[in-house]
Parts: structure tokens; sequence; C-alpha cells
């Protein structure tokens, strides 16, 4: 009875209400005019409904979200289309989607009747400012009869998800133009290696294809050999993210973990589009694979969050099982002993990069942040005094250095681009020597 009476307006209902105290009146009056006045105000509502309930209309929800994935900011065109397949035409239909509230208030559309086999589109834009996954619809549909006295509801099963991925910060390739390994050899030497007259054989193994035998190689040496994929190892790329609350401070998009955040996807955008493949990793282990590595990442980045861990013991073990000539490490705040734990999961012939942050840049106020800011990009090759940010960072450096990675220590003031184009190249400095990237070290 309840989900019958939820069928009416407040105009039914007042009807149908009107109509029962009159009957009941005029039963207690004796007045047959009244009873006739009754009987029409409910049978109005009742007859309403009982139209509105066999109509069955049949419609079909379409949504579009172009583009599927946006930037913070960047609007996305929403587009629903509402297909009538039965065979009467559509009253007035009341439409109202389903989004989440962090995107804004509900749209409602009022749609004329849709005719038969016709179709009707509605859009509307969203913006979000804050990275995520957020699911779009339901359509929910209230149809409406002429007197405004019934109105039925029903939901469509389609959702679409619209993805906000992290900022994308453009960096230039200056900063790693080398090889991706250590040794400091460009990489167009590693792509002339594949020929055949200084390709590095190895014995074949079972499993080996047969198009990667190197047949001078095996008739010199009496039994199969074949080519070392030495080019696919050094293409691929290992990005790890400091996921742990500990390690950060702020809160919103001007938190360290967002800005580390943006930093990864960044990088690995940039790696991406210059053809290498690779992995993410966190505090608390893989977040993605290699395939279509950019879309993966961004995919990944966008639904990260902080951890409770307090070392890095997943990601080392990761790490030994994981094949890739490059390592990019954005950390928060580094213990020396984390560091080392780190800096020993990098094998022999691997580069490594870390991007350190000095988290006690991003714990103020956004008035701190923002003075911070305009104090550091007033002129970003000024370092700081003494006792500056970077002190923090300065025992992950010395060991992260000495294990032969390239460091850079980065504050609140410091944009990303900036960051990486002052990033050491191989051989700038000695061990326990600092590199010149707008804030000292010890």
């Amino acid at each position: 009875m309840r989900s019958v009476l939820a069928w009416f307006t407040v105009r039914g209902a007042s009807f149908l209400t009107a109509g029962v105290v009159g009957v009941l009146a005029a039963l207690v009056l004796g007045s047959d005019a009244m009873i006739s006045v009754g009987a029409l105000l409910v049978c109005l509502p009742l007859f309403s409904a009982l139209a509105a309930r066999r109509a069955r209309y049949q419609l079909r929800c379409r949504r579009v979200i172009i583009p599927p994935r946006v930037a913070p900011g960047q609007p996305a065109k929403v587009t629903v289309r509402l297909e009538n397949v039965s065979r009467i035409s559509t009253g007035l239909l009341l439409a109202e989607e389903a989004i989440p509230y962090s995107l804004g208030a509900r749209p409602r559309y009022v749609v004329n009747g849709i005719e038969r086999a016709g179709s009707r589109e509605v859009s509307y834009q969203l913006r979000s400012d804050v990275r995520g996954k957020f699911s779009i619809g339901p359509m929910r549909i209230r149809i409406a009869d002429v007197f405004g006295l019934v109105e039925l509801t029903a939901n469509f099963a389609s959702k679409n998800t619209l993805t906000v991925t992290p900022k994308v910060v453009p960096l230039t390739s200056a900063s790693v133009n080398g090889s991706w390994s250590s040794d400091g050899d460009g990489r167009t030497r590693m792509t002339s290696a594949a020929g055949d007259d200084d390709v590095i054989p190895r014995a074949y193994r079972v499993g080996d294809e047969l198009r990667r035998v190197h047949w001078r190689s095996t008739a010199r040496y009496g039994e199969l050999m074949v080519r070392r994929e030495e080019q696919r190892w050094q293409d691929r790329a290992v990005l790890i993210l400091d996921t742990r609350r500990s390690a950060h401070a702020g809160s919103g998009p001007s938190s360290s973990f967002e800005f580390a955040v943006s930093a990864v996807a960044s990088i690995g955008v940039h790696l991406a589009r210059q053809g290498l493949d690779g992995h993410l990793l966190t505090d608390g282990g893989p977040l993605a694979g290699s395939t279509m590595f950019e879309d993966v990442l961004l995919d990944a980045l966008s639904v990260v969050s902080q951890s409770r861990n307090h070392d890095f013991a997943r990601t080392s073990a990761a790490l030994s099982t994981i094949e890739g000539g490059l390592l990019v490490l954005v950390a928060g705040r580094l213990s020396a002993d984390a560091a080392r734990e780190i800096a020993a999961a990098r094998r022999e012939g691997r580069q490594g990069i870390a991007l350190l942050l000095a988290v006690s840049t991003w714990a103020g106020s956004g008035e701190q942040n923002g003075q911070l800011r305009t104090v550091a990009g007033a002129d970003p090759d000024t370092p700081p005094g003494p006792g500056g940010p970077h002190q923090e960072t300065a025992a992950a450096e010395a060991v992260l250095r000495a294990a032969g990675w390239r460091v850079i220590s980065v504050d609140a003031g410091t944009p990303l681009g900036v960051a990486w184009q002052r990033l050491p190249r191989v051989g700038s400095y000695a061990q326990g020597d600092s590199p010149k990237l707008g804030v000292t070290s010890r």
C-alpha cells in the first residue's frame, strides 16, 4: 500500500485526501452532491495512476563522456541520449543524473514527450579540482501525468566512469638524455649494438626464440648462441612513489603527497612518450604494469592513497623481481636507514634518480606555502640560507649519492619542471659533492 501511495505527487495525495474526507462528510450529512464531488476527487488520481502504470514506456539510455580522462580543472562534456523504443509516445519526463557530490549539484532536466522511435539528448559539463575516479549515473527518470497527480520513477542501470588524473607537468629531456643505465653511454650506441659485428651473444636456453639465434657466433663457438635483449632491458623504467602517511605533510591539493603523485605522473608520462615501458611501485608493492604504460600509470595514480606503512620492505622485494634499466624515486621524509634499504635494491648497471621532498615546507598553511613559493620563485638560482629546508633531506641524499644515485632535494617553492632541469647528469659530481640545484647540501 505504501509503494502505491508513493506514486502520487503532493497534488495527487491532496486530491485523494480531500475526496475521502468529502465522501465521509457527505455520508454523515446525507448530501448526494457532495458524494459525487468526493468520488470524483478520489477517482481522478486513481485513473491517472492506472494510465501511467499501463503506459509501459520502454526507454533506452546511452551516455558518452568526452574526454573520459581529464586533468584537474579540465572540463568534460557528458551527453546523455534517451531513446523511446516503445510503441507509444511518452508523456512529460523529469530526468536527473546521479553524480558524486564532489562534482557539484545533480543535473536535472525536463524532457518533453518523446515520440515513438524518437530520441532526445541532454548534455552538461563536469569539472573536478581533485584527482580520482568518479562514477557517473545511473540516470533517474520520473514520469508525470498531464494533471501532475502521479509520478512514476525508473532508474537505468548504465554507468560511466570519469577519471581525473594527477596534474601532469611537461618536462624536458635534457636531464636524462644519456643512457638509461649508469654507464654514461647514449641510447644510440645501445641501439647500434644490435648489429652483427658488435653483438653480445649468450648460450641458447630452452624457451628462447629461434629468430634470436646469432648464426655467426654459433659457428664460432660450436653451439647455439642468441642475442642478448639489452636494448629491451634499457628501455624500461621503475617509478617508486612514497605513499607513507607519516612521510608527508599538508592537506588537499597543496600537500606534499599530491606533489609527489603529480611528480610521478609527470615523469612517467615523460618517459613513456620517449618510448619506455615501466612499472609503478609504492611502499605497499606494485601498482601498475607496463602494458600501455602511460594510460595504466595515470589510471593507477588517479586513485592512489596514503598508506600506514613505515618502511620499503615490499618495494625492495618487488625490485628484486622487476626488470628495469632506470629507477626513479619520489619520496617524502626519508631516513638514512630507509635510503640504504632502497639503495641496496638497485642492481648493478641501473641508473637511479631520486627526488627527495623537503616535507616541512608543505607543513604550514596555504598562506605560508604561498610565501615560500614567492621567496623561492623570485630567483630560482638563489639557494636558501643555512638551516634551510634542504637540511632534513641531507642524510638520505648522502646515502643515495654514495650508492651512485642522482639526487635532488625539492621544496614547496620549487616547480617540478625546474627541479627536473637541475637534476645532476651522470658523473657530474663525485661522491660526497653537492649538486647545484638551488638548494644546498652538507
